[in-house]
């Protein structure tokens, strides 16, 4: 295990009725003037933006609102965001959506203080001198926003879709019900389940050794997420597979799963240039890429690929042939993606393969190499493009 600082200072307010104490919290934590940041007409339309609304006017605290964040947020709306704060002099940023929505905000956050463009930050990679507070209200589990410190913003100039993280960009706190999840359409409960499991799949495949407890939390997670998110995807009503799926996105990306680890991420990087080029969801990209990247990379660790497979996909172990075993456990994902009705293939994204040169260039990996677990080259995650428009496969 490597060293490693943890530091997760959010505060979590879990439960059903939760979002009516935003305004007291808000005002715990000296909020003035408060930029409301959306998405779609679903948050206005459910009342859930009225309820806000009045319970910050309870507490005094005066706001601006700014809706229409994108599923994949763009930096128009970033700057939007930054202006509009600067102009109303507003302290503290209030999200209220999922993870898109959060990563706006986060980005909106990170600019307002900052003299020049926020995507220096985002290139050099510089730690920020201060960053407005954020909070949020979580409408969809899915990216983990609400507990990391990281954000991932397309550029539209290059249609670049690229992520920045520090620690000061942690919400202040995050109210969790999961009650408000149970709206959502079929396709975005499972596309977020897809999102939380890569989170976890990008942390688990690593090089460390000697990692039998973050080992152990991660195969956790993925077995509840098995168990729970076919529940939700019948039943969209059953609060209690919701509530586990959603602390288990959170968990899932705050990185108490990750310390003392090394970390990949490739398959995010291979992703984000399928999302930015195609407009789809984000989870529903990964849960092609994934399966693709497993079966591209499996040969450099067997034995890890093999654990995967029968502790959480509940394979036998071929103990002759340990790589039978490993396939195994890759397939049974692709099935689990399937039976929700996530796509798996390329096609199925509406990808060409003639976009592939393209998509593999957009990365910018140059000569250097992307990921960690196996660090790839440009030709490396062209393959793995090209295993993702393999004919379908269905269970």
């Amino acid at each position: 295990m490597d060293n490693f600082i943890f530091h997760s200072p959010t505060k979590f307010i879990f439960g059903k009725g939760r979002e009516d104490s935003v305004g007291g919290l808000l005002s715990e934590a000296g909020a003035k003037k408060v930029l409301i940041h959306y998405g779609s007409g679903s948050v206005v339309r459910s009342g859930l933006l009225a309820r806000i609304k009045a319970s910050l006017e309870k507490e005094q605290i005066q706001y601006v609102e700014l809706g229409g964040v994108l599923p994949n947020p763009v930096d128009s709306m970033v700057y939007k965001g930054i202006d509009l704060c600067r102009e109303e002099k507003v302290d503290f940023v209030l999200a209220v959506g999922g993870g898109s929505t959060i990563d706006s905000a986060k980005a909106i956050a990170l600019g307002v203080p900052y003299q020049g463009d926020f995507w220096d930050y985002f290139e050099s990679g510089d730690a920020p001198e201060k960053v407005l507070p954020v909070a949020t209200v979580l409408t969809i589990a899915a990216a983990g926003s609400e507990g990391s410190e990281h954000t991932v913003i397309t550029r539209l100039n290059g249609s670049k879709k690229r992520g920045y993280g520090h620690p000061k960009m942690r919400p202040l706190f995050s109210i969790l019900n999961p009650a408000l999840t149970q709206t959502l359409p079929k396709n975005q409960t499972a596309a977020g389940a897809a999102d939380i499991m890569a989170h976890i799949f990008e942390r688990y495949m690593t090089n460390t050794k000697d990692v039998e407890v973050s080992d152990r939390l991660c195969e956790a997670l993925l077995l509840t997420m098995l168990r729970e998110v076919p529940k939700a995807i019948s039943d969209p009503n059953n609060y209690e597979a919701r509530a586990n799926i959603m602390w288990a996105g959170m968990i899932a990306h705050n990185d108490l799963v990750g310390v003392g680890r090394e970390q990949d991420w490739s398959s995010h990087a291979i992703e984000h240039e399928l999302s930015s080029l195609y407009g789809i969801a984000h989870g529903a990209g990964l849960a092609v890429v994934f399966p693709a990247w497993m079966h591209f990379v499996m040969q450099h660790d067997i034995a890890r690929f093999a654990q995967l497979a029968t502790r959480v996909f509940g394979c036998e172990m071929d103990y002759f042939h340990p790589e039978n075993t490993g396939r195994q456990g890759i397939e049974r994902l692709e099935a689990f993606f399937s039976s929700i009705d996530l796509p798996t293939r390329f096609q199925e994204l509406g990808g060409q393969e003639k976009d592939i040169p393209y998509l593999a260039e957009h990365i910018g990996i140059g000569s250097g190499r992307l990921g960690y677990f196996v660090p790839l080259s440009t030709e490396d995650v062209i393959e793995i493009y090209k295993w993702m428009c393999r004919p379908t496969k269905r269970a």
